[in-house]
């Protein structure tokens, strides 16, 4: 393995942030929500069930790349 520094404060080579990109999009664009228990419901099943499926080397590279 070979180690790669990252820049602080560079969200684009954190693959967290593409998973917060994928949430956000599964769980606010043209949802309703009629409570707030509602919603803390639905985010805390979507977190515990849902798989990403990331490959953070390929993530990485496609980053760099661009």
């Amino acid at each position: 393995m070979i180690p790669v520094y990252l820049p602080t404060a560079s969200p684009e080579f954190m693959v967290l942030e593409e998973v917060w990109h994928i949430a956000k999009d599964d769980l606010l664009v043209l949802r309703y929500y009629s409570s707030f228990t509602d919603f803390k419901n639905k985010i805390s099943t979507y977190f515990r069930t849902k798989r990403f499926n990331l490959d953070m080397r390929n993530y990485l590279l496609a980053k760099i790349g661009n």
